[in-house]
């Protein structure tokens, strides 16, 4: 009767006890290193465990139009956060730019073929070119610009093989399925390929904003996150991974 008694008493207190708050971040792929390592600061430092969920931007942005229930977008493009917000699926009070990101011309680092810029993607033995879709990935749509601006998209888009997102175009390249990628300066840094930076003046700037959900579950700790982003812990984090932050340019759009 007594140890009934007392695996009654555990139970009871196990229910009380004060479950962990939870926060749902929708992030861009090309976030995914950097947003991994904040979430775990800020986990340490506030007590509320995050979630995310990374993907391309576009297809992020159509699962909040269709309800997902998440608290915070972190887009790679701010269209699609001022365009939700303008439909009433973001609050717009909370709509700010975070970062600007820039985009690499990636392959493995043991890959033969050597290249200094994106004419080189133009030579014969390079067979097959991964980028994320510009259908619905902005990391994808500044590949293609870049490609069309340097004088090779006619000769490059029959090899090209498109990824979902950014994360993928570089998995295509790591697994050998593709000979180079182009994708994100945040996925390259500290990665085991070899990279050539891409000379930002060939596409449109990579201006990327967040938003809170309209109707957050969580929405105190959707702008404790964004505080934290922004924040001198934040923001260390976010250049180690190669963003350029608001106030560091003088043409970063606000």
């Amino acid at each position: 009767m007594r140890s009934f008694i007392l695996i009654l008493l555990f139970f009871l207190l196990a229910a009380c006890a004060p479950t962990q708050p939870t926060l749902t971040v929708a992030a861009a792929a090309d976030l995914q290193l950097a947003f991994t390592e904040i979430g775990s600061a800020f986990e340490q430092q506030t007590g509320t465990r995050v979630v995310f969920n990374f993907g391309s931007t576009g297809q992020l942005a159509q699962q909040i139009a269709q309800g997902a229930p998440v608290d915070l977008l972190a887009a790679a493009n701010r269209a699609y956060v001022d365009d939700l917000a303008a439909r009433g699926f973001i609050r717009a009070d909370s709509v700010q730019l975070y970062a600007r990101g820039r985009i690499t011309l990636w392959t493995r680092a043991d890959n033969p073929t050597s290249w200094q810029s994106l004419a080189d993607l133009a030579r014969p033995e390079i067979k097959r070119i991964a980028i994320a879709n510009p259908e619905h990935a902005p990391y994808g749509v500044a590949a293609r610009e870049a490609l069309q601006n340097a004088g090779v998209w006619d000769v490059v888009q029959p090899k090209l093989v498109f990824g979902e997102n950014v994360s993928q175009a570089k998995q295509f390249a790591e697994t050998g399925n593709v000979d180079a990628a182009i994708i994100a300066l945040s996925l390259s840094v500290g990665s085991s390929g070899s990279w050539v930076l891409i000379p930002q003046e060939l596409h449109n700037p990579l201006d990327q904003a967040l938003g809170i959900v309209q109707g957050a579950k969580n929405e105190n700790g959707a702008r404790a996150f964004i505080e934290f982003v922004n924040s001198p812990a934040g923001r260390a984090v976010m250049i180690k991974y190669g963003f350029i932050l608001p106030g560091e340019e003088k043409e970063l759009s606000k």
